[in-house]
């Protein structure tokens, strides 16, 4: 039996139940050589195969204390200005502000949502990029469930959990994302994390890269009313009082608008993402049923409001079609309506 093979069957045997210890005598060979990277394949497959996220997720943990010797090799150490470097040092500022429950500290937990939006809209998109699709899944869920501990103010809970999460982020999923990511590509994850922001330091800059991004050719973009270039297309779509995300006909992100106030977190490295992969489990059969009514023409637009921060914000989609009927995707336009809301009587251009 292959290696892959005797691994999924370790996994298999742990659901059903058998005792971590017992495997680790039976397999001890198989386990000693494993690598993180790995793990999240092996994972992976297995929800390929029909087994449910939420079960890899629930059994994480036993994973773990069978495939803990394996990962007891010399710990990751990227250089200071590297994301994966800023997320562990983070995970330590995160866990010394839940440590000894300290109300103070707990306060500041609020600052710590840049770190999960990073890692949620940067760094888990490039993870999909290569391969590594379930992993960061079963890491969002558990992004979630912290949000909701805070939320409900469970602080009691967060120690271990947080201990728990960040280690199978430091000892599988980061150095699997270090074995899978280009360096250029680090150079990128870098720069959208700065756009998202930090919270409890900021990373020296990184060297000068070695590959510098391609250029593109600039020209007039004509349309049947007219035209522009590419520089005034771009300031016209920043400019709009809305937020636009394209999803082409393949579910695919494309594009998103840099409006300066934009409400939603949104990184480059999105695009190429698929559209359900942009949310949350629970949801995505939702957003599913959208797309799919987009496809067949059962509805013109989708449509949100919520309150957010002080803010109605008001989100709509809508799909795309060719002048002959074909599906091209759709558009996600957000926009902040509080002010449109208390407009009242008229105000003329001469007022």
């Amino acid at each position: 039996m292959e290696k892959k093979e005797i691994l999924k069957e370790i996994i298999k045997r742990l659901h059903q139940g058998e005792r971590p210890e017992d495997l680790i005598k039976e397999f001890q060979k198989e386990i000693e050589t494993i690598t993180p990277a790995e793990i999240a394949r092996i994972e992976q497959e297995l929800i390929e195969e029909g087994m449910k996220p939420e079960e890899i997720r629930r059994f994480c943990d036993v994973h773990l204390a069978v495939f803990r010797e394996s990962l007891k090799r010399p710990g990751i150490s990227p250089p200071e200005w590297h994301p994966i470097a800023i997320l562990l040092k983070e995970h330590e500022c995160i866990i010394s502000l839940v440590r000894d429950l300290d109300p103070e500290k707990l306060s500041r937990l609020k600052e710590t949502e840049k770190h999960y939006l990073r890692e949620e809209n940067v760094l888990f998109p490039y993870l999909e990029k290569h391969g590594i699709v379930q992993p960061p899944k079963i890491m969002w869920a558990e992004h979630d469930e912290i949000r909701r501990r805070e939320k409900e103010k469970d602080f009691r809970a967060l120690p271990d959990l947080l201990m728990s999460h960040f280690y199978k982020e430091n000892n599988i999923l980061f150095p699997t994302a270090l074995d899978v990511i280009t360096d250029e590509e680090w150079y990128e994850v870098r720069e959208e994390f700065d756009g998202i922001g930090y919270f409890a330091f900021n990373p020296p800059p990184p060297p000068p890269a070695k590959i510098g991004p391609g250029t593109k050719p600039v020209g007039m973009i004509d349309l049947p009313t007219g035209g522009f270039s590419k520089e005034e297309l771009e300031a016209i779509l920043n400019t709009l009082p809305i937020d636009i995300t394209f999803v082409d006909k393949d579910d695919t992100v494309r594009y998103f608008s840099q409006s300066k106030d934009r409400i939603f977190v949104r990184s480059r490295a999105i695009i190429g993402r698929k559209v359900q992969n942009c949310h949350p489990q629970k949801s995505v059969h939702l957003v599913n049923r959208i797309l799919e009514d987009f496809r067949n023409k059962k509805r013109s637009v989708a449509e949100f409001w919520l309150n957010l921060g002080g803010k109605l914000v008001y989100i709509r989609y809508f799909p795309l079609y060719d002048k002959d009927g074909g599906y091209l995707g759709c558009i996600e336009v957000t926009q902040d309506i509080t002010r449109i809301k208390q407009i009242e009587g008229e105000k003329r251009l001469l007022d």
